[in-house]
């Protein structure tokens, strides 16, 4: 995959470094050269330096061909700005954006934007985040401890034709919601999948990260 991070502190830098491990294409945008020290030496990426809402410079990352986007840089105007670019002027797949400031959320989710919030995702819940195709939290709710993650899970060709008892665990998870063509209705448990159907759906953090596990094909 090809993803591009802006911003290259503790956690832009723990991204890159296990991205480039996992052989995917990172390039990493920072404004200041000396984060750059945080790469550690088997970082095969590129990495650039300066603004990462720069047209010139995203473009020079790749982002034309990018499979996904995160900027978690110390500024939430700046997170913002760069996500906003990367999905509605390149059209970039997947857009994340981390969040200080919580009060913020439902704005940035009605500009298309998914957001993380610092308290909540490490490295390894972001990475998931950012490479997995099939199954995307869009919204995590509650604090460091204990959460809720709302995730939207695209059905894909595997699952076409299963009831979704046979599927989900139906008494560790709720589904909201079953968007199919351009009819969205909230299914029951005998409920048959298509292929391409969109669920969303509410489960604690640890039972998502399962199901994460299940359904990477």
């Amino acid at each position: 995959m090809k993803i591009i991070i802006v911003g290259c502190g503790r956690l832009g830098s723990g991204l890159a470094n296990q991205l480039s491990q996992e052989e995917n294409d990172v390039t990493v945008i920072t404004i200041d050269e000396d984060y750059l020290e945080a790469l550690d030496d088997h970082f095969t990426g590129q990495s650039l330096v300066g603004v990462g809402f720069d047209r010139e410079i995203l473009v020079k990352a790749g982002i034309e061909h990018a499979d996904s986007l995160i900027s978690c840089t110390d500024s939430d105007d700046t997170n913002a700005l760069v996500a906003r670019i990367a999905k509605k002027i390149y059209k970039v797949p997947k857009v994340i954006a981390r969040l200080y400031d919580s009060s913020k959320v439902d704005l940035y989710n009605a500009l298309g934007i998914q957001v993380i919030a610092t308290t909540q995702w490490g490295i390894e819940r972001t990475k998931n985040l950012l490479t997995f195709k099939h199954f995307d939290s869009v919204l995590s709710l509650g604090n460091g401890h204990s959460t809720v993650e709302i995730v939207r899970f695209n059905i894909p060709p595997l699952l076409d034709k299963k009831k979704i008892e046979e599927v989900l665990p139906i008494h560790e998870v709720r589904v909201i919601a079953l968007s199919r063509k351009n009819e969205t209705f909230i299914p029951n448990r005998e409920t048959l999948l298509h292929s391409r159907d969109v669920i969303h759906l509410a489960a604690s953090s640890d039972t998502a990260n399962q199901l994460r596990e299940r359904f990477i094909f």
